[in-house]
């Protein structure tokens, strides 16, 4: 009886029901207008899309502003460059987020606590303030203007390796343990044991580094000024900003931006569908003590 009237004293009343709903409410308009402006805009003509105002509805529905993305402005190339470098640079970095998240958790390791406030330190430090010595040491390794250069920089991610390796912590010991009586080796334990444990965990290192990746804009800005190179936060900087000189491109109308904007959008969509199981257990870590 005591147990249920406790459960019952930490149910929210109706008022507090009502208050919390419409705050989701407001938070939730807030967020999905802007994003269901760009798209109606995106798939109106030319007339209705120059139109002043938050467009809720279509005046005239038209695809022309995705064509004029595809043959005018030849948004392609810039697509499958992030395409390319997001995934390679990603898939690397989750894999060297992994072995260094495993290696922070081992009982022997020598100044594990001293390794650990380092990692903490660099996320502490505004990647702006390196851009210009990031060039400058690009710059001598010959990565200016290059693939190799977008994917090498900003490789390793103290976020990601402290989020790894306090997945880590919450798999048994034990089991590592066991596997080295045993005779299994470190890497062996690390594939066999860890990772297919840590799925949660490598979806989320991997959908938070490729929405990162994916929207950066200061780093290529800083490495690329090849137009062939140019990445799609590039090129779509250059159609907002129309200049000309630099994109090589006319001038774009808004519906053609509108439909840039939801075609870089729709990789990130479809990538967090299908990783939303895991995504929700990984940034879940830790809120449950057992």
């Amino acid at each position: 009886m005591w147990m249920k009237k406790k459960a019952l004293a930490n149910e929210l009343t109706g008022p507090q029901k009502f208050f919390a709903g419409l705050v989701l409410l407001i938070i939730f308009i807030i967020m999905a207008v802007p994003m269901w402006n760009a798209f109606v805009v995106s798939t109106s003509s030319l007339l209705s899309s120059t139109q002043s105002g938050i467009k809720i509805w279509w005046d005239d529905f038209s695809l022309e502003g995705y064509g004029y993305v595809f043959k005018v402005t030849k948004l392609f190339r810039p697509f499958l460059n992030s395409f390319f470098v997001t995934t390679v640079g990603v898939i690397i970095q989750v894999i060297l987020s992994a072995f260094a998240g495993y290696v922070l958790i081992q009982k022997d390791l020598p100044f594990k606590g001293a390794i650990t406030s380092f990692v903490m330190l660099t996320m502490m430090i505004p990647g702006d303030l390196t851009l210009i010595s990031v060039y400058q040491m690009n710059k001598q390794l010959h990565l200016l203007n290059s693939y190799m250069g977008l994917i090498i920089n900003g490789l390793i991610s103290g976020f990601s390796i402290l989020l790894m390796r306090n997945y880590f912590t919450s798999v048994s010991y034990s089991l590592a343990e066991s596997a080295r009586i045993d005779g299994a080796s470190e890497l062996r334990i690390f594939a066999n044991i860890y990772l297919p444990i840590s799925k949660p965990g490598l979806a989320t290192v991997f959908f938070m580094e490729y929405v990162s990746k994916w929207n950066s804009i200061m780093l290529p800005a800083t490495l690329i000024t090849d137009q062939d190179k140019y990445t799609l936060p590039l090129m779509l900087k250059a159609m907002i900003m129309q200049d000309t000189s630099t994109s090589g491109t006319a001038y774009a109308p808004q519906n053609a931006i509108m439909a840039a904007i939801i075609i870089s959008m729709a990789p990130l969509l479809l990538i967090y569908i299908f990783a939303q199981q895991y995504l929700l257990a990984g940034m879940s870590l830790g809120a449950i003590k057992e």
